[in-house]
Order: C-alpha cells, then structure tokens, then sequence
C-alpha cells in the first residue's frame, strides 16, 4: 500500500506523483463534481454553503510539469494507493492544525491519529461516522422527511387497489379480509429507514452512543417514525435509496444525509486500501473550516452572513422605486454599529492578501461607514499584525499622503509549529487564539 503526502494549495512536481499513478490518473484535472458523482465525499456540500469551494474546482491541476492543489484538504484512494492532502500551516510530520479545525468546527471526536499509515482505511470510515451528527441535525432542521410509500395490506377496511393475486394467495377460502395497496402519504420511507439503519450501525461502535450523544433528540424522532425497521432489510434499504435519491431542491440537505448514509452502510466495499476498482475518499474545503473556526471565535462580537447559505445577505444599493440591488455577504460584520469593523477571513498566508482582497473589503467598509477592516489568517512566522493606512491625494499633483482614519489590518492567528503531540498543539493554539482576539478586541 503506498500513500503520498501533499499540502492544500501547492505546486508540486509530477515525477513525485509516480508511486500512486492510479489514484493521480483517476482525479487529475476532474472537477469536484466530478469526483462526487464517482463516490468521493465532499463537505461542505457543493455551491450550497462554501464560499471558496466551487463545483467547477479541481484537486489536482496539471500546469505544465506540475500538479497544483486548491483549499481542498483530505483523503482519496484507488485500489492500493492513496493520496492525502494535508494543511499547508501544519508541519511537515504532523496535521495537527486540520484535526483542531475539525474538532472545533465538526465536534469531531479527538481519536483521529494523522500520521499512522495502518490506520488510514479506518481514519476515512472514522470522519464519515463523525460527519452523521452534523449531517443529521442540518437535515433535521427541514422536519422529518415526508413522501409518499406504497403499502400493502389485508384487512376488511379496503382503501386502496385490490390486489387480486396476493388476495387470492391469502384469503381463499374468503375469511372476510381484502389484500390491496394503498399509496400514503408516510414519515416511514425507505430515507428515513436508512437513517435508522446508520444510527442503530453507528450504535454498535465503541464509541457510538457517545457520537449520537450530540443529537440525541434527532435519534429519538428517527427512531419513533421508523415502526418498520427491520435489521435484515438493511441492504435492500441501500439499494431503493441508491434507485431514488432526493431530488427536491427544499431537501438538498437530506440529499447530501442520504449519500453519507449509504457510504457509510457501504463501508465494507468502499474503504480506502481494500483494492476496490473505484475512486472513493473525503474532502473538506479548508477556507470554510477556517471561516467557521474564526466565527467560533468572535461570534460573540461579529454577525457572520453565510454566502451561499443564503443567510444575512446585504445590499449595496437602493433605487427609486425601492428595491435593493447588489447582493453582498462580508465574511464578518460587527455587532457595534457606532464603531463598525469590517473582517475577512482568508485561508492564506499574510503575502497573498491582495489587490481583488483589498478592492473587496473596501468596498463592504464603504457600505457599512466602517473606519477599519481586518484581514483574519493562519500566521506561520512572526507577525501579529500588519495595519495598512488608506492613502489620499494623486500622483498626478504629487499630494499623495496616508490617512490615520481608514486602516485595514492584517491580524494572524499563530499556527504552532513546535507541538511533540496534538495535546501540546490545543494548548499552544489556545494561547494563540488569546492573544488574536486581543489584538481584535483592543
């Protein structure tokens, strides 16, 4: 089994790509779409809630001699090789700085183990697992699932199509009962009964009842609409939600809780390394995991409009008549209109914000009359803080001066880079996330 190691947002030589050519040739050049529609695992869900990830985005991208990776971190594999893409802010032996995204963001039990080669097929079944609380509870959100089912039945109160042949199997001589099929409108259908099958799957791990722990009210509305659950219709469960899965735009979450279910019912034919002749694995969009961790952090003092969310949507302008032109979502917008600030969060380091970056939060600073902007990133080095000063005047009359009223500042979060283990990493970061919200909140 041979695994490669990358970094999110690299160009790396393709000589280097030689060791796992079956993988490499079954996702380079292939959008995410792509990948999806050939059994990879994609999260955020595509276009509906990331900002940076797009349907349209590649994992690997020839330029020239050299593949160039995207925000996109994860786990693919295709028969007996496997390609990791890890965080470019963690170190070289540890992804440390990932697994805290994912703990923070996701609640992802602490037992992912980054750098143990034997236990990468369980490290991929682990964060899909580990995805089904937050999947759950999204989709929850909607109200249970509703469609219609058809149902058969034999009784005395026909409400439905008589089913001649079953009728004349079960009830001749005739005994007073009817078979016939009734199409219901049910809570019980086959996507809520493969939520059941997953939760009672998840269930039996070790460590399950305390991962459904988390959405024990989710768990129990599943449970009590699922009256025909049954353990040995599991696979036949999988097969009718593979023939029709949700298709209704309203849905598009229990879309995506529909696929993670079946990967995860799946797992004994799907897991990376076990040969199977089909590309499968896990993406994350590390710009979104970064924006939802800094939200974690100054959510207190900030709104955080989601972008393709739909969510906190803004306008830029007004006409006569009234209506509101110019769709805008700032990543973050202070709760103190008085002293409004203006945030970014950007999952890049200090000397790639620029030019479109600065163009964009001075205009979202503009619309909200706010006097300061702050550019929020991952620092490697040693800056804390770089403050930009708007300039006045022209070139053309030689009046060019900086302005102490209108600053923009670039404030890193200090990524450690000398953790001996992830215990050491949480408590090194915790005394970073301090000092960056100092340096916001002062």
């Amino acid at each position: 089994m041979t695994t490669l190691k990358i970094k999110d947002n690299s160009t790396v030589n393709k000589d280097e790509f030689s060791e796992v050519n079956s993988v490499t040739n079954k996702i380079a050049d292939k959008t995410l779409v792509q990948l999806e529609k050939e059994g990879v695992f994609v999260f955020p869900e595509l276009v509906k809630e990331a900002n940076d990830i797009t349907k349209d985005q590649m994992i690997l991208q020839s330029v020239n001699e050299n593949y160039r990776t995207s925000n996109v971190m994860g786990f693919l594999g295709y028969g007996k090789d496997r390609l990791v893409i890890e965080s470019r802010f963690s170190r070289e032996d540890e992804d440390f700085f990932f697994q805290y995204l994912l703990e923070r963001v996701l609640n992802f039990p602490n037992i992912l183990d980054l750098n143990t080669d034997a236990n990468q097929e369980n490290r991929l079944f682990s964060l899909l697992l580990f995805l089904f609380p937050y999947y759950l509870k999204v989709a929850m959100r909607k109200g249970e699932f509703k469609t219609y089912v058809h149902n058969k039945y034999n009784d005395g109160n026909v409400k439905g199509i008589i089913d001649i042949g079953r009728h004349i199997q079960k009830n001749i001589p005739f005994t007073g009962k009817v078979a016939y099929n009734q199409r219901e409108f049910s809570y019980d259908n086959s996507l809520m009964e493969i939520i059941r099958h997953t939760i009672e799957y998840i269930k039996k791990k070790p460590y399950g009842n305390n991962l459904l722990r988390k959405v024990k009210d989710e768990v129990a509305a599943i449970v009590s609409i699922t009256e025909h659950y049954e353990y040995y219709d599991r696979q036949k469960v999988v097969i009718e939600n593979k023939k029709n899965p949700v298709r209704h735009a309203y849905y598009h979450e229990y879309r995506a809780l529909q696929k993670l279910c079946i990967m995860i019912l799946q797992h004994d034919k799907h897991q990376i390394g076990s040969g199977v002749r089909q590309i499968h694995g896990i993406l994350f969009d590390g710009a979104w995991l970064w924006e939802e961790y800094i939200n974690q952090l100054i959510g207190d003092v900030f709104y955080h409009p989601m972008n393709k969310g739909g969510k906190g949507a803004q306008r830029l302008f007004s006409t006569d008549e009234n209506s509101k032109v110019g769709l805008i979502y700032p990543d973050f917008i202070s709760r103190d209109d008085r002293n409004r600030i203006i945030a970014d969060a950007k999952y890049k380091p200090i000397g790639n914000i620029g030019n479109r970056d600065y163009l964009q939060i001075l205009a979202y600073m503009f619309r909200f009359d706010a006097k300061k902007g702050y550019y929020l990133y991952p620092e490697q080095g040693e800056i804390d803080k770089l403050t930009l000063m708007m300039n006045s005047g022209s070139t053309y009359e030689g009046n060019v001066k900086k302005r102490d009223d209108i600053l923009i500042i670039k404030c890193g979060l200090r990524i450690p880079k000398n953790a001996d283990s992830y215990e050491s990493f949480v408590k090194k970061i915790q005394i970073s996330e301090k000092v960056f919200l100092s340096s916001i909140t002062s």
